[in-house]
């Protein structure tokens, strides 16, 4: 910090979800279709859908595991330990993963500015219920008056919680965005995945059935998190599906379900390249956070082939590629290459997220400074505040 004459910006911080977080508002006569506890051998688990949820194997979060628990096990695991003694460190569950004046306090310690905050286990129950369209509108519905009671969308200009936004449902979606915008919201965040609809089946976030909630998202100036969720992706047999931390030590052996988050994002963001949302709606900003970006390099490629395969039709009225820069912010992962993302991206376009307290994050925030050791002070500065500080301002159109 003694290198730094300003404090950053944390654009991807986590909250860990009340008991009744996914209950508080949703009507009772809801609920069996939505989330309900259960005890089963004396542990509390959630039902998501009358089915139960595996996401994570302790729902309660208490104990729970320190912040950054395997993130040198990520880097290589250089001290070459046992991944399965990793997370046998517990604590009990701090009030700043709950409240927000617990919270402002951490981050003066911490050294943070301000930051964003984003659900934990708020990301992954849309693919449970994604066959069931008004168990999703209740659900986030409910969830997002949750989190604008116990936290706020804007709590002291520092600490900004991001409502859900679900395409699932269009004029839902537009709802609660002006409900998000009313709050003072200065995000809001969905999943990077294809929509489920009842009405249309499953369609691509940037599919002109969408367009009046990107039309108003592009009038309010307000910027769209794409945050790493379950996207319901396949393994095709290859190893077990689903979105689950049971069974830890199978989750340390390699296999191809660790890139689906990568994936998700990477098919979601070219996407809404190839069906030209930015050319439609030209004051959006979308952010991707902590879906990684070693995913980058290969995109701007098949931008490029896109665009000169499809010249001669005029297909696209500008260069995808540098609409994509244009539009699109990213938070790598922090074990990625920073210098490689700010490459193909620039430093105006690169923002710092810790995904603290979460056990794949950084123990504390600022270790993340020193990956960035190689840039001078300006890109600093940008990576590690200026960019997700302009993000965090509306911009009308």
């Amino acid at each position: 910090m003694q290198d730094l004459d300003f404090r950053p910006f944390d654009a991807d911080n986590h909250y860990y979800e009340a008991a009744d977080a996914f209950t508080r508002h949703v009507p009772k006569a809801m609920q069996a279709r939505c989330v309900q506890w259960a005890e089963i051998d004396g542990r509390k688990h959630h039902l998501v859908g009358g089915k139960l949820a595996r996401a994570v194997a302790n729902p309660t979060w208490n104990p729970i595991a320190k912040p950054g628990a395997i993130a040198d096990y990520l880097r290589g695991n250089p001290g070459k330990i046992d991944p399965r003694t990793l997370l046998q460190e517990r604590e009990p569950l701090p009030d700043y993963y709950l409240h927000p004046g617990p919270r402002l306090k951490k981050m003066d310690e911490q050294g943070l500015e301000a930051m964003w905050l984003f659900p934990t286990l708020g990301v992954l129950y849309e693919e449970l219920l994604k066959s069931d369209t008004e168990a999703v509108k209740a659900l986030f519905h409910g969830f997002n008056r949750w989190l604008d009671e116990d936290w706020g969308c804007n709590h002291e200009n520092r600490i900004f919680a991001a409502p859900y936004i679900t395409l699932a449902d269009v004029d839902f979606a537009c709802a609660e965005l002006e409900w998000a915008l009313s709050r003072d919201a200065r995000v809001v965040v969905m999943r990077p995945a294809a929509v489920h609809t009842a009405d249309e089946g499953t369609l691509s976030p940037s599919h002109p059935k969408f367009d009046p909630f990107w039309a108003r998202v592009n009038e309010a100036g307000i910027t769209v998190v794409v945050h790493a969720a379950d996207s319901g992706y396949t393994t095709h047999g290859y190893v077990q599906d689903g979105f689950s931390s049971v069974g830890i030590n199978s989750a340390f052996m390699p296999n191809i379900k660790h890139f689906n988050i990568e994936r998700a994002a990477y098919d979601f963001l070219i996407t809404l390249a190839y069906e030209r949302l930015f050319e439609r709606f030209p004051n959006l900003r979308i952010a991707s956070i902590e879906n990684g970006a070693e995913f980058l390099p290969d995109l701007f490629r098949k931008l490029r082939q896109s665009r000169d395969r499809l010249a001669v039709s005029h297909y696209y009225k500008e260069d995808p590629a540098l609409l994509f820069k244009e539009h699109v912010w990213i938070n790598p992962f922090w074990e990625d290459d920073v210098y490689e993302v700010e490459s193909c991206m620039g430093a105006e376009r690169v923002i710092f997220g810790s995904d603290w307290p979460h056990i794949e994050g950084m123990p504390e925030p600022l270790d993340y400074v020193d990956e960035l050791s190689k840039f001078g002070d300006a890109e600093k500065r940008m990576i590690l505040r200026d960019n997700a500080l302009g993000l965090n301002e509306r911009r009308p159109a």
